[in-house]
């Protein structure tokens, strides 16, 4: 979308859940409650008439058993919230909810609708990565052979050590990436930079087999925060390869949780007397080598970069999903993004990746961030598995 047709799309309210670990606070909700909590709370939070809002957009990766059946509807449903609301889910990989915010922002900017909610989910503890491809579905694999003919086919831990091979990265770079991202992420829970963006969450507890107890537990913080040192993170074995660059300590956690993000014109906002906090200046979707697979943010900072005449030193702070440390170094070296900007206060390597919930988590990071540091534009974007890269530059209002 072009700076022109975007220019009158403006984010009222943004807020999420807490972030849980695999088999934390988090595990023992459906993602159905999880992500309609998240919908009625920013509904709730601004005082709108849900009626009002004419599409929710929502992002989730592995549609499958509890994530499926057109999640985002179902669970705009579950909270009571109107049927006259139409809901879309969508699957861009790990970029969904962020391009479910793009897709938002198209449908406003070209009048299809005045109010839309753009969201994601994903809970990992309980539907696992990758298991709608799993081969004991009986269901066959996502990838025909005629696709081998075309390209290597490589994991996304393969195509981040091509990443830093290409960009001379190193396991010490990596690991300092993963240091700096958990001190980050603890001083910002510390200092309140997270303050007003998330929401409470209160879960069932579970008994040994998985049936509720009838009693429940609040989750009041991001659970993959943990001490750590480079002493600490030296000692983890590398994943994909013998002499590898990333480990378990410094690639994405595994993760469970739910953002969304109210959206409006701004003649709509206006007449509903609503405040804007950001405008949507330009979105992107763009394709890039499926076999590094994980370039994508590079390209699409630069082409949103091109598209409204800035520079990497406009941008006043990033957020670029730390999927894996190599991905956001790469990213910098290409870009020449200063990394001081980027994920300041801690990404996915200490608060968690869950999977199409990540994508409106960042833009709700973003824009408080913006908000705390008085400044004008904020670029998020995000790597996808298959080489996409997802792109969003929001200005502040």
């Amino acid at each position: 979308m072009s700076t022109s047709s975007s220019s009158s799309v403006v984010i009222v309210d943004a807020l999420r859940t807490p972030v849980g670990r695999r088999g934390g606070g988090l595990g023992s909700m459906h993602p159905g409650d999880l992500l309609g909590l998240a919908q009625k709370a920013l509904v709730d939070r601004t005082g709108l008439d849900p009626s009002l809002v004419e599409q929710v957009v929502g992002g989730c990766v592995s549609q499958v058993g509890e994530q499926s059946f057109n999640i985002t509807r179902t669970a705009w449903l579950a909270a009571g919230l109107p049927l006259t609301t139409a809901a879309t889910t969508l699957d861009t990989q790990c970029g969904s909810s962020q391009q479910a915010t793009n897709v938002a922002t198209s449908m406003l900017g070209s009048g299809v609708v005045d109010i839309a909610i753009a969201c994601g989910v994903e809970v990992m503890t309980r539907i696992p990565i990758g298991i709608n491809s799993s081969k004991k579905l009986g269901l066959g694999v996502p990838i025909p052979k005629s696709y081998f003919s075309q390209y290597e086919f490589t994991s996304q831990f393969e195509g981040a050590e091509r990443i830093a091979e290409l960009y001379n990265i190193t396991r010490q770079d990596t690991d300092e990436l993963a240091l700096s991202s958990q001190q980050r992420a603890a001083r910002a829970w510390d200092q309140g930079h997270f303050d007003g963006q998330w929401i409470p969450v209160t879960a069932p507890d579970l008994d040994e087999e998985g049936k509720p107890t009838g009693t429940t537990h609040t989750v009041l913080r991001d659970e993959g925060i943990r001490e750590s040192s480079l002493e600490s993170l030296a000692k983890l074995k590398p994943v994909a390869r013998e002499n590898g660059v990333h480990t378990a300590g410094n690639s994405s956690q595994i993760s469970d949780g739910a953002a969304a993000i109210l959206m409006m014109t701004e003649s709509k906002a206006s007449k509903l007397g609503f405040t804007p906090r950001a405008r949507v200046v330009d979105t992107c979707l763009v394709g890039v080598d499926p076999i590094l697979m994980l370039t994508g943010p590079i390209e699409a900072t630069k082409r949103l970069l091109e598209r409204n005449n800035l520079s990497i030193d406009d941008i006043d702070t990033f957020e670029i999903n730390e999927a894996f440390a190599s991905v956001v170094l790469g990213w910098a070296r290409a870009t020449g993004a200063d990394l001081e900007k980027t994920n300041p206060n801690g990404g996915a390597i200490a608060l968690g990746h869950p999977l199409g919930c990540t994508g409106s988590f960042l833009i709700t990071k973003a824009l408080y961030e913006l908000e705390r540091i008085g400044g004008r534009y904020a670029l998020i974007s995000m790597c996808c598995g298959g080489g996409l890269g997802t792109g969003t530059l929001i200005e502040r209002i």
